[in-house]
């Protein structure tokens, strides 16, 4: 069966070879037109799956907290005394802050710079002063460092936007998404071309390092691909010395190519960095049995002397070692498909798709286009075939090394057996690091930036550790049955019977969430109360006021991070991974209380501390809230106070160094486990 298929293809081919060469070029210009719909993606999160558990926790913490991915643009000043706090560099980096809040794409609201934060300061007993830290620049010297000093007095900015010596000075640049990281990062870079002065710039984050590598790898692969393809046409040419038959296999590879790569885009799928690669891995398995042929061909032509016959008798030969071959490395590469990961997926199965449409190309095209060859060119190759004959290098070689092989197994086993040994050691060491600025060569701007800034600031990769109090259960049910055992006894003693009234609040608000019930019973209990105040009601004003401790209790019992006791813990947290230098900065909710709270108490660094009570807390964060930037507090703890967020920033993104403070704080946990079951994830 496999001969008759053989046999009859290989007629088709010889007897019909223009019919042939017509639906190769039909091919290549279907593949062709498929081209201009192609998607690119060069985002390394979507190497995983969109349901897969870690990218669910992961957008849903970004969803929470209002996160958004950041390019982090450093200010360094290393020639003026003070650094960047003189007039002329702070006027430049306020230009530049108010530049990149009109790129398109950029979260303005959410931009952190010295020219878009809060100075948080005392304005006398009990009483906060909220003002821009730099909203213009600053005329003279002094000004600038009343800047400067305001900056390191507050925790959420030194370190991180200021650093401690005072040259640099940072910029984080919220985004909307990851795709668009380059071109921001490249129309910054444009704005900060038109300024003079003593500065230096640098742009770094994980965004722009993954976007910018798929844009470059992209680009290499349209550099990489054609030059493969010239290696290889070299390679063939220094073998058979021909142009015409090297033409074919190179015809054979670009078709493939092209039929492969038209094909993933034609069924809609994205080329990522994984399936750009498809090209190269192609280029040369694709010439691989067009090379088996030729060779053979050019070998047996000067003995038979008729081109249809001679072709005959090479593809009968190499037909089933041909095809086993093919069909060996398409399942290979198919098995991929079995991979967790979507882009190697695809990677994997067009790979396969391109070594079948490559053997089927060089079982039907390279007869065609020899039986369409000129003879001379056929003569030619016979001619220069003969002459050659064994005096070429690599037979020369070869000839030599053969006999040897045969005299000395018992060495030649042993070299295997330690070449093998040391390789299996070689593996045991494999470490893994998927840091993305490390993809670039050491002198990249990327690198550099990356280099500079963690030497001056807390670090410019964030994690983000979420806590979670445990779930309030059912607050409302708690809080009825006291609130009903209240009126109830309260109206065996003669007092007004107010149960009527409060089962008509729990119907109002019955269909709500059960996080929302109590809170709006709050709000409807505050309004009976003022009613019974207003009528003089005294009796009943005590009531409404002993109801409404019970729902405050219930209330703020849910409200988990409001209570001393989770901030300190927080806080003890950061503390420790501080001590541990695996973290080089953390912010969290506790640092906001803890300056609000010292410029409550007239910025006596004293009570650079968290509230000894809950309504203090509230009383800290209440405060922020009539700042410039009340959403900063939201990007800490969830409305719900129930859930909060400590941002980390560390020096390295190697995944080694966020596996040791994963661990890190797992031991913290361990030795000092968190209050009332707070649960925690990463992000």
């Amino acid at each position: 069966m496999e001969a008759m298929h053989r046999d009859r293809v290989v007629e088709l081919s010889t007897r019909h070879p223009k019919t042939v060469a017509s639906t190769t070029v039909i091919l290549f210009l279907a593949a062709l037109s498929l081209m201009p719909r192609i998607s690119i993606d060069t985002d390394p999160e979507n190497m995983l799956p969109a349901d897969q558990e870690a990218r669910v926790l992961h957008n849903k913490v970004k969803a929470d907290f209002g996160l958004h991915d950041m390019i982090v643009v450093g200010v360094v000043n290393d020639e003026d005394e003070n650094g960047v706090f003189n007039p002329a560099s702070l006027a430049r980096i306020h230009r530049l802050t108010r530049a990149i809040e009109q790129i398109d794409g950029v979260v303005r609201q959410d931009l952190l710079s010295l020219a878009s934060v809060d100075n948080i300061s005392q304005g006398g007993p009990g009483v906060v002063r909220f003002e821009w830290l730099m909203q213009a620049p600053p005329q003279t010297e002094a000004a600038a460092l009343a800047v400067r000093e305001a900056a390191q007095r507050l925790p959420m900015i030194d370190g991180t936007l200021v650093s401690e010596d005072g040259r640099a000075a940072a910029i984080y640049v919220p985004i909307v998404a990851k795709s668009q990281s380059h071109r921001i990062a490249t129309e910054i870079e444009d704005v900060i071309a038109g300024f003079d002065g003593d500065e230096q710039y640098f742009i770094t984050g994980l965004p722009v390092a993954e976007d910018t590598f798929g844009v470059e790898m992209f680009k290499q692969m349209g550099i990489t691909a054609p030059l493969a393809g010239l290696v290889v046409f070299l390679l063939m040419w220094f073998f058979f010395r021909s142009f015409a038959l090297v033409l074919a296999p190179m015809i054979v590879a670009i078709v493939t190519v092209m039929v492969t790569m038209g094909l993933l885009i034609g069924f809609g799928f994205t080329v990522h960095i994984m399936s750009s690669m498809i090209p190269i891995f192609l280029m040369p398995i694709a010439v691989v049995d067009s090379v088996h042929i030729l060779s053979e061909f050019a070998d047996r032509y000067p003995q038979l002397r008729n081109r249809e016959d001679t072709i005959r008798e090479v593809v009968r030969g190499l037909f089933t070692p041909m095809l086993y071959t093919s069909l060996t490395s398409a399942v290979g590469f198919a098995s991929l498909a079995l991979a967790p990961i979507p882009p190697v997926r695809v990677f994997g199965i067009f790979v396969a798709i391109g070594i079948i449409v490559a053997f089927l190309l060089t079982i039907m095209f390279i007869p065609a286009y020899i039986v369409l060859l000129n003879e001379a060119w056929i003569a030619k190759l016979s001619r220069d075939r003969a002459a050659a004959g064994d005096e070429r290098r690599l037979a020369r070689l070869l000839a030599r090394f053969g006999p040897r092989t045969v005299r000395s197994p018992v060495t030649i086993l042993a070299a295997a057996v330690v070449v093998v040994s040391v390789s299996v050691f070689g593996i045991t060491r494999i470490q893994i690091n998927d840091n993305p600025v490390r993809w670039f060569r050491p002198n990249h701007p990327i690198r550099v930036a990356d280099r500079v800034l963690n030497e001056h600031f807390g670090g410019t990769y964030n994690a983000f550790l979420v806590l979670a109090g445990a779930p309030a259960g059912d607050p409302l049910g708690a809080v009825d049955g006291r609130v009903r055992t209240l009126l109830e006894e309260a109206a065996s003693t003669g007092a007004p019977d107010l149960q009527p009234d409060w089962e008509e609040l729990i119907d109002s608000v019955g269909a709500e969430a059960a996080a929302g019930q109590v809170d709006a019973l709050v709000e409807i209990a505050y309004l009976k109360l003022d009613e019974a105040m207003d009528a003089g009601r005294e009796e009943v004003v005590e009531l409404w006021t002993e109801v409404l401790i019970l729902l405050e209790d219930a209330q703020t019992g849910g409200q988990f991070f409001k209570a001393p006791e989770a901030l300190t813990y927080v806080e003890d947290l950061q503390a420790d991974l501080q001590r541990s230098g695996l973290v080089g900065k953390s912010n969290s909710l506790s640092d906001i209380v803890k300056t609000v709270h010292r410029e409550l108490r007239e910025g006596d660094p004293r009570f650079f501390t968290i509230p000894p009570s809950t309504g203090g807390v509230a009383q800290t964060l209440l405060s922020f809230q009539s700042s410039h930037r009340p959403q900063d507090l939201w990007h800490f703890m969830t409305p719900d106070h129930r859930s909060t967020n400590v941002w980390l920033q560390l020096k390295s993104g190697d995944n080694r160094d966020m596996t040791l403070v994963t661990e890190h704080v797992a031991g913290y946990m361990a030795e000092n486990p968190p209050p009332n079951g707070v649960a925690v994830d990463w992000a």
